[in-house]
């Protein structure tokens, strides 16, 4: 989910485990020379969630970690390429704790249909969340989740 931690927490366990870091947020704006909500704002959300289903299908990572955007899991073809050579993490932070950590629902690049909230969005995506996840750790800390995910690997 957005506000989750993937960022803060993918940048520690990468240093924690000698790992290279990649953002796909990042990767999508640098292929496509816009803003994540630029896109959503200019393309719809359709246009946005295939660009970034198509670039993650794509990526070729070896002893990275990865932080996806919340809306990865949207994309079947992104994630069992993303399984196929690494172990998926579910960063579980409950939905009060996402609406306190997420000001800027407009312009941070969230795959939010019009008329959604953060409780809607949060209620489509857990159940993928939870397919995909092949360790969920529950979000206290940066340096307690790091340490629990380095634990459970």
């Amino acid at each position: 989910m957005p506000g989750a931690g993937k960022s803060t927490v993918g940048v520690v366990l990468a240093k924690a485990a000698g790992l290279e870091f990649v953002d796909t947020d990042l990767i999508i704006q640098k292929q496509t020379g816009r803003k994540l909500q630029e896109i959503i704002n200019n393309d719809g959300i359709d246009a946005f969630l295939n660009t970034e289903g198509e670039i993650i299908s794509g990526l070729k990572c070896k002893n990275c970690v990865i932080a996806t955007g919340g809306s990865a899991v949207f994309s079947d073809k992104a994630m069992k390429n993303l399984s196929r050579d690494g172990i998926i993490v579910f960063l579980d932070v409950p939905l009060t704790e996402i609406k306190r950590r997420v000001d800027n629902i407009t312009t941070r690049g969230i795959a939010m249909k019009p008329g959604e909230t953060l409780e809607t969005v949060y209620n489509e995506r857990l159940p993928l969340y939870k397919k995909y996840a092949d360790i969920t750790v529950s979000c206290k800390n940066t340096e307690q989740t790091v340490e629990e995910i380095m634990n459970k690997l």
